[in-house]
């Protein structure tokens, strides 16, 4: 394989687990966004858009539905023989046999394979992140510096600094502290999780940090401090534009209704900055007689027969006649049923909603069962649940995957209830 100056590792093998069952059986990076997308195309249309064609993706947890998304690249344009991507699961070796224990110990367990390509420079990224970014113009300012670590920052109001990694930088914007999530902040310059090394000196940290048995294995935990600790050049690269960590369902849920703004923070039809991804075979939506869609986002494949307002439809949805759907994310070839009413919820692939259901109404209460991730009033409904006819559901309701009517002990389900299967 021959030496790229610029290889880009994006970190894909996360759970995510603040985003409840969306993530039950796939993969963060793999969850659907913005009616057509999978969050993990942002970065690699990134990439792809800032001249990087070799691209190795860090896989671990549910990787089955990620993996057959990304294939051989073919929508990035990464189905190379010279580079492309490649997906790089943990694997049996003849010793050390171990799940990818932190972020920097996948990049460290994949060391032969960067090695195979070596580059000057590696970009590490983190696959659940909404944002657009030219790597190559970092990788200027990396060069420039003559740094040893360039880490990408945005800034943010002081007063929500604390749930940040920040960076104290000086004058020349080289790094001079790393505070991880203080609780009195100096600086609001918080780190975004997108790293430019020189890969020669981080082959070095990574094979120091696996042999350090306190370790974590992480980059904002231990690489980054110790390359401080010891000195190195690293620089605070600024970014401004749209950033969003869609790690929670309330974060999640207002990325994806900044979508239909009439002028959008996140412009999906800028036609300099493509975002790429596999399309469906889907002929083109259809709306009908009694149909109507204001301040929405309908996919290829739909058919509306009701009402949608302020929302996102994935492909394949079919809303049927006197339906009415607000605030809501409704993902690919599900049902909405005659009659039903659907508020501020997020219902996952193939869910089919019976006949005069009524979803997000009542008083606001907490999920009882995880009150942590449930709390903003936003309804989850799972991939392939189905909701029986006349069904009403308040708000904060979670129905588990594959949930069927023999699994409803009742029909009307309370704001801050479960339904398991």
């Amino acid at each position: 394989m021959a030496t790229k100056e610029l290889v880009g590792l994006l970190l894909a093998g996360g759970q995510g687990s603040r985003l409840g069952v969306l993530t039950s059986s796939t993969a963060k990076p793999a969850v659907p966004y913005g009616g057509k997308f999978r969050i993990i195309d942002f970065p690699l249309s990134n990439c792809i858009n800032s001249g990087i064609d070799t691209v190795g993706v860090f896989t671990q947890y549910e990787p089955l539905e990620l993996n057959a998304h990304i294939g051989i690249g073919k929508p990035w344009d990464l189905d190379r023989n010279n580079g492309g991507v490649t997906i790089l699961s943990p694997y049996l070796k003849s010793e050390n046999n171990d799940w990818f224990t932190g972020t920097a110990n996948a990049v460290y367990q994949n060391i032969h394979y960067i090695d195979k390509v070596s580059p000057e420079y590696v970009v590490i990224l983190s696959g659940d992140h909404i944002y657009k970014m030219d790597y190559a113009k970092m990788l200027a300012a990396h060069k420039k510096n003559e740094a040893d670590a360039t880490i990408s920052v945005f800034e943010v109001p002081i007063e929500e600094a604390s749930r940040f990694g920040l960076m104290n930088t000086d004058a020349t914007n080289r790094i001079i502290e790393f505070e991880e999530k203080p609780a009195n902040p100096k600086s609001n310059l918080a780190s975004m999780g997108v790293y430019i090394f020189t890969w020669e000196i981080l082959r070095e940290y990574l094979i120091r940090d696996d042999h350090n048995e306190a370790s974590e294995k992480d980059f904002g935990k231990n690489i980054i401090p110790m390359m401080l600790e010891e000195n190195k050049r690293m620089y605070a690269y600024a970014f401004e534009g749209y950033w969003k960590d869609v790690g929670t369902i309330q974060s999640y849920w207002e990325s994806n209704m900044d979508l239909i703004e009439r002028v959008p923070d996140f412009n999906l039809f800028d036609h300099n900055w493509k975002i790429y991804t596999t399309n469906p075979v889907m002929p083109a939506h259809y709306i009908g007689p009694n149909g109507s869609v204001k301040k929405s986002i309908v996919a290829e494949g739909c058919m509306v027969y009701g009402t949608v307002r302020n929302s996102i439809i994935f492909p394949g949805v079919i809303i049927e006649e006197g339906a009415y759907i607000e605030d809501s994310i409704i993902m690919s070839n599900s049902v909405i049923g005659k009659n039903s009413k659907i508020y501020k919820s997020i219902l996952a692939e193939k869910v089919v909603v019976g006949e005069g259901v009524e979803i997000g109404v009542g008083e606001m209460v907490v999920n009882t069962i995880k009150p942590d991730i449930y709390n903003t009033g936003i309804n989850v409904i799972a991939e392939s649940a189905y909701i029986p006819d006349h069904a009403i559901l308040g708000k904060n309701v979670v129905i588990h995957k594959c949930v069927d009517a023999s699994d409803y002990a009742t029909l009307n389900i309370a704001s801050g209830g479960t339904v398991f299967k």
